[in-house]
């Protein structure tokens, strides 16, 4: 799979916000070794963003 990047011209929400929860959801499955991973060729940056484009999986912005 590669990068989503048909949703992402799409996307219309804060654009920092969806790029720094991909990274950190990539950075999430390649620490728990997801067995999504080896389905998307070992991308966790794109499976990740995948995930949030489709809202498998959602992020909420914390408050300090």
């Amino acid at each position: 799979m590669i990068f989503p990047l048909e949703k992402l011209v799409k996307y219309t929400e804060n654009i920092y916000e969806i790029t720094v929860a991909a990274s950190r959801r990539a950075f999430q499955l390649a620490k728990i070794s997801d067995p999504e991973i080896d389905d998307n060729d070992g991308k966790v940056v794109s499976l990740g963003a995948r995930q949030l484009f489709d809202r498998e999986v959602t992020y909420r912005i914390e408050s300090n």
